[in-house]
């Protein structure tokens, strides 16, 4: 499947911002099943400065400046993708979950790379309560990704995605006790349920391909990444109880929003402003 998604982002401003400095991660990044065809950022006003660069964990970012005195800002990110989905692996085939946890303590070298997403982040938070949620789908022998696929089905079944619920800044324990947020609230709360038993997981930013069955296409979507010795990682979105493959398109990972963060920078001037994201995902005619 060849997918093309426009990503549209608009800050108007009630003053005049006489200079800004910003980042963004909106390129697809190549990896497993996902094939980077093509991709455009256009800016405006023009940026005086513009360098593309690799982050720590390997993603595509660009960092631009816009010194001219404006009160809108348009960022529009134009891709293709081509998807090739290996399918669904065995989940019984996996390993046991404390196997697994047993194995992060060990903290063997190759092993790193994993390891380093077994720990609390700027909006992932740790504790009893999560470790408590995942009680149900993670009983003792259970192999780890049949119990991922579980956790992530029942946030899907006992979660509302509500749009109005919540805010960026809303803290993960406000959306367990509430029981409603969006992608990026399950994927947080789905982080921390795992790393609060020292299982590693990580955070996935992207698209989703637009269909009345899911949620979450009409802007930035986000799912998880669970760690899995031997089948390595592997993907699960909450918010559609599904296992990513063929509909969603990968631009970032990290440990949470906050490493992978579509666009964020700082502004001089500007007073009050408004931000507007639109993302439109569709098949590439004649692919």
């Amino acid at each position: 499947m060849k997918l093309q998604a426009t990503h549209t982002t608009r800050y108007l401003y009630s003053k005049v911002v006489s200079t800004c400095h910003s980042e963004a991660h909106l390129r697809p990044r190549p990896c497993p099943g996902q094939t980077v065809l093509d991709h455009h950022l256009s800016i405006d006003p023009a940026p005086d400065f513009s360098a593309s660069r690799t982050d720590y964990f390997g993603n595509p970012v660009t960092t631009f400046s816009v010194s001219q005195p404006h009160r809108e800002l348009t960022i529009t990110s134009r891709c293709a993708v081509d998807l090739t989905p290996s399918g669904t692996p065995g989940l019984q085939l996996s390993p046991p979950w404390e196997e697994v946890r047993e194995q992060m303590r060990r903290a063997f070298p190759d092993d790193f790379e994993a390891s380093q997403f077994v720990f609390e982040s700027p909006l992932v938070t740790l504790g009893e309560p999560f470790a408590s949620y995942c009680t149900p789908s993670f009983e003792a022998g259970r192999p780890i990704l049949d119990a991922a696929n579980d956790l992530s089905r029942r946030i899907f079944e006992e979660f509302k995605y509500d749009k109005r619920a919540t805010t960026i800044s809303t803290p993960i324990d406000e959306v367990l006790q509430s029981r409603h947020g969006v992608c990026q609230d399950f994927a947080h709360l789905m982080i921390a349920c795992l790393r609060s038993l020292e299982l590693p997981a990580r955070y996935v930013s992207g698209y989703l391909r637009s269909d009345a069955n899911f949620t979450g296409a009409e802007a930035s979507h986000a799912w998880v990444s669970v760690w899995c010795p031997v089948l390595g990682w592997q993907a699960f979105d909450p918010t559609n109880n599904t296992m990513p493959g063929g509909r969603h398109v990968t631009l970032a990972w990290g440990r949470d929003y906050s490493d992978v963060t579509p666009v964020k920078g700082v502004a001089l001037g500007g007073g009050e402003h408004v931000i507007s994201v639109s993302v439109d995902v569709s098949p590439i005619p004649g692919s």
